[in-house]
């Protein structure tokens, strides 16, 4: 049975396969923001194929159906003074610490100007990969004037994604 969450990143899933792009690797991708206008579609990012238990033995935590990560008080297209005041939203699943392992659970990581994620391995910490360990719900970024893309992604007490994966909408805000 189809996932309805992973339909619309079906394709980029395969996409990044196929390019052998599936990790970030804190690299910065620039240049991939021009012509946004106020509200018009931001790509989502490559993302690659979900795997419910990863190579070395791992099984990832499951997330329900019903689990949404999205901005509270952001949108695609806004244009933003730095401090930037991020809020994370969630539904069908709680919050928990990184390292506490409970059912139903994960911790935010914001994504900043990433267009590639490895949905199967751990995420890693820097720039661009911003994790919430103690269980925050909202961050204040710093950011340089310009166009910047943000994506919430959902992981468990180890730092990675559930299965099926857990990814708000990827916006684009301009910093002014």
């Amino acid at each position: 049975m189809k996932h309805p969450r992973l339909s619309v990143l079906a394709a980029t899933s395969v996409v990044a396969l196929l390019s052998g792009c599936g990790a970030m690797h804190g690299h910065h991708h620039g240049g991939h923001h021009g012509g946004m206008g106020k509200g018009a579609a931001t790509a989502p990012a490559q993302i690659s194929l979900s795997q419910p238990m990863l190579s070395s033995g791992y099984q990832k935590v499951a997330a329900p159906d019903t689990a949404k990560v999205y901005f509270i008080n952001l949108k695609n297209g806004d244009t933003v003074s730095s401090p930037v005041r991020v809020q994370f939203g969630l539904s069908g699943m709680g919050v928990a610490p990184a390292g506490i392992e409970k059912a139903g659970t994960g911790h935010h990581h914001l994504l900043v100007d990433v267009a590639n994620i490895d949905a199967n391995a751990p995420l890693p910490a820097d720039n661009h990969h911003r994790h919430f360990g103690a269980g925050q719900t909202e961050t204040t970024l710093e950011l340089p004037p310009g166009p910047h893309t943000l994506q919430l992604l959902l992981a468990d007490q180890n730092h990675i994604p559930h299965h099926p994966v857990v990814l708000s909408e990827r916006i684009t805000i301009t910093v002014k």
